[in-house]
């Protein structure tokens, strides 16, 4: 999959402090693996984020930040990026770089044997977490886990690490569709891609947690557990006849 262009959409909030190195880490990577690479940062806050990104930008071609002052959310966000995409592969990180960029090889892997949505598993056998999140953010994470799976029937060891790829018509499908603006963005492309007979494949990656949460415990889990029923409300009468991309492809989940 060498000279292929690939769209890599990261997601901040305020990230000014950090935006410069994940950039350009991305950028020697992708150019060292000789692939085209745009980056499109949606960027929300007013710390600056975007002023750094469009100076890069302006010294390399492809490097765009879009985003308001307001906080938008992070669904809203790729959604906005994934329309403005122009690259074959289309797929986002986290902008802390929680999940090192180095690990879209094992991406490409998968995405070259023809999976449609392919995604960085922090729950697999040979997944590395080298600096945990607290002990009462893990166990809240299990608990959610039982009743998201419980609810959308995706039987998925995680789904909210923020480490995703598409071929880029999978993604414009995808995205089309997606409504939550929100932290449960993730879950519902999944249960869309679910629903829709796209192939999903987790793959083992490194993750460390950086301690910067953005979620209030209290008041964000009680909206995250309103929006995984208004997925499923939304999105449970999907089937695969109704998917805008058939491939002829099928690879069973991993």
């Amino acid at each position: 999959m060498k000279n292929r262009k690939i769209t890599l959409i990261l997601p901040a909030y305020n990230e000014a402090s950090r935006i410069k190195s994940t950039v350009e880490q991305a950028l020697a990577y992708f150019d060292g693996r000789g692939h085209q690479c745009e980056i499109i940062v949606a960027a929300d806050g007013n710390d600056g984020t975007r002023e750094i990104v469009r100076e890069i930008g302006s010294r390399r071609p492809g490097v765009i930040a879009i985003g308001n002052e307001y906080r938008g959310g992070k669904g809203r966000g790729i959604r906005e990026a994934v329309a403005l995409a122009k690259g074959e592969i289309v797929g986002f990180a986290d902008a802390d770089n929680k999940v090192p960029i180095a690990d879209y090889g094992k991406i490409e892997s998968a995405l070259a044997e023809g999976v449609d949505v392919v995604i960085g598993s922090r729950g697999l056998a040979d997944s590395q977490i080298e600096q945990r999140q607290s002990l009462h953010r893990q166990l809240g994470g299990q608990a959610f886990g039982i009743w998201l799976r419980s609810i959308t029937g995706l039987r998925l060891r995680d789904t909210q690490c923020g480490f995703k790829f598409f071929p880029a018509e999978v993604a414009r499908d995808l995205f089309s569709r997606q409504k939550i603006d929100g932290y449960m963005f993730d879950a519902e492309i999944l249960y869309i891609a679910h629903k829709l007979g796209y192939s999903i494949r987790e793959v083992a990656v490194h993750w460390r947690d950086d301690g910067d949460s953005r979620l209030n415990l209290i008041g964000g889990n009680i909206r995250n557990f309103r929006d995984v029923l208004r997925i499923r409300n939304m999105h449970g009468r999907l089937s695969a006849s109704s998917r805008a991309v058939h491939s002829g492809i099928k690879v069973a989940n991993g």
